[in-house]
């Protein structure tokens, strides 16, 4: 008789599974109250990590094709398809959904990504403009991505909740730090393998699992973030007073529905600015 081989699950930093500094688990319990997993949590030290592999893989990432991206956004989407058991499985586990309602939560990921994927190479098309002037310019409107996204996904979706904080964000070329469902939080982590084996660069996505009270100070208040959605937290008027500090774009809680297949551009745009150049006309 073979040992069971039990998992710890991890973080995910600038494409990497490191523990969390401080050493911290928690326990996860599945629907019934028992024992499921031990998950790390992560700390401020780890919170600043994610910020810093987001910020050293931004550039590359928003400098990459639109094209490139919308296709790296379709092979997640391929990806999650391939594993789709194991998600069934682990949301049935901590949830107690039927097998109907979890492979319905895996589809709406899936799709979600595809949806997405689609918008890469489109933003500016819709999103754009060429103003009219009264002088010999041009005047145009372009959308470019704000630069690292702090976000906390919703607490009650062990998946596609966790889709629908990633995915409008890196779509434009921003990168991520997100915290996932503290008690629903093993999705997320197999959610990073995911990732991983995607050809997304690393420190792109970064997901912390743990209490996103404890953590959202630290990445709300941190001047290096550009960017945070408050969906998942209880203390959003607070965490919105230090993002102030240094005038971070703040998504509030309940603007967007995080249940669906599909997204919205006004959510992709919000992790956008708005940027207006003048070209003088040629004679």
């Amino acid at each position: 008789m073979r040992l069971e081989v039990k998992k710890t699950y991890k973080l995910f930093i600038g494409g990497k599974f490191p523990r969390s500094e401080s050493g911290r688990v928690y326990k996860v319990n599945d629907h019934k109250g028992e024992f499921l997993a031990n998950v790390a949590k992560a700390s401020r030290k780890d919170s600043r990590d994610a910020v810093v592999a987001a910020r050293a893989a931004q550039s590359g990432w928003a400098g990459a094709t639109a094209y490139n991206r919308g296709q790296i956004l379709y092979r997640i989407a391929e990806m999650l398809e391939g594993r789709r058991e194991q998600f069934v499985e682990e949301i049935r586990a901590l949830t107690g959904k039927t097998d109907k309602q979890a492979n319905l939560e895996v589809d709406q990921a899936i799709d979600s990504f595809v949806w997405h994927a689609g918008w890469t190479d489109k933003i500016e098309s819709v999103a754009g403009n060429m103003n009219p002037v009264a002088g010999p310019f041009f005047n145009i409107s372009t959308n470019q991505p704000t630069g690292v996204v702090a976000a906390f996904a919703p607490q009650e979706s062990a998946l596609v909740g966790l889709v629908n904080t990633i995915a409008p964000a890196i779509v434009s070329g921003n990168s991520i730090v997100v915290v996932s469902s503290e008690q629903l939080p093993l999705p997320a982590s197999t959610f990073a393998e995911v990732l991983e084996t995607s050809d997304l660069p690393g420190g792109v996505v970064n997901i912390l699992t743990g209490n996103a009270a404890e953590l959202g100070s630290w990445l709300a208040s941190h001047l290096d973030v550009n960017a945070v959605d408050l969906e998942g937290t209880s203390n959003a008027a607070e965490l919105e007073m230090l993002a102030a500090e240094n005038l971070k774009r703040v998504i509030r809680p309940g603007s967007y529905s995080r249940q669906s297949a599909t997204g919205s551009l006004q959510h992709i745009l919000d992790f956008m600015e708005l940027k207006t150049v003048w070209h003088p006309k040629g004679h």
